[in-house]
Formats: structure tokens, sequence, C-alpha cells
């Protein structure tokens, strides 16, 4: 192995899922992950796959691209689900999830916030998100608060 794809190994983490989703049509919006078996509260389910960019290069795909899977890692850099991706990005926003992502240095980790049944569809609340509140939400839950 060379040093280059040493670096590489460090900088970019392998990304698992732990408890295997199936992918198919959301009742939120598109396609769902959904749980192919239950899980327990506060079990971590996986990672989202993805590939670490800079802000500046993920500012310019949120401008030229209208459907992406970007979360930010800090300040200085973003981890591009849509590039090298997991079935972990067909998570789908809801104001009133099942699950909650946590950012780590170099990685995005969702966890069950409560127990998950088997077939049912995993949500988590996006929070702050580039679209700055103008994109409506079709959560559908009684605490919806209307946008992303």
């Amino acid at each position: 192995m060379t040093s280059r794809a040493k670096q590489k190994a460090i900088v970019t983490p392998p990304y698992k899922i732990i408890y295997p989703v199936k992918v198919a049509k959301s009742n939120i919006s598109g396609k769902g992950a959904y749980a192919l078996q239950a899980i327990p509260a506060r079990k971590k389910i996986g990672d989202l796959g993805g590939v670490i960019i800079t802000m500046k290069e993920a500012m310019q795909l949120v401008k030229d691209i209208k459907v992406i899977n970007m979360v930010e890692l800090n300040d200085k850099y973003a981890l591009n689900a849509s590039a090298n991706p997991n079935d972990m990005r067909f998570i789908n926003h809801s104001c009133d999830p099942n699950t909650y992502m946590r950012v780590l240095s170099n990685r995005v980790e969702f966890y069950a916030l409560r127990n998950i049944r088997k077939n049912e569809e995993l949500s988590c609340d996006y929070g702050e998100t580039h679209h700055e509140g103008t994109l409506p939400c079709k959560c559908g839950a009684k605490n919806c608060r209307g946008y992303i």
C-alpha cells in the first residue's frame, strides 16, 4: 500500500450499515429506507456513505444540483452522500423522526431514537439545511413545521 493510499484510508473511513434497510417508495418523499428487522432504541443503525469534500465544493454542488444528499461535518468539510452512496441516504426528513443523526469529524451516523418496527420507514429531523426554510416539508407529522 502506498503512502497516498494509506492517507486516503484515514480521510475516508469505512461506512458500515449495522441494521440493513430496504429501499422502496416512501410515504414521505421519493424513495425511503425501511428497516429489514426490528431495531432497538439507542442502537447505531449505520453510517451514511459518501465522499468528504470541502465546503467550497459543497456550496457549488448545492447551487448546481437540485436534489443532493449533503451533510456539513464542520466549517471546512462536508460529506457528499450523493457520491459513493449507501442506502442510509434514503432516510427522509420528518418533524417526528424515529432516528437521529450524529455528526463526527469524518462521518455521519444514524441511531434509533426509539424502538423501530420491522418494515417501518426510517426518518430523521435534518435540522438546519441549505434550503433555509424554503423547501416544503412532506412528512405529514402532527407536529410538522411545514418546511425543511
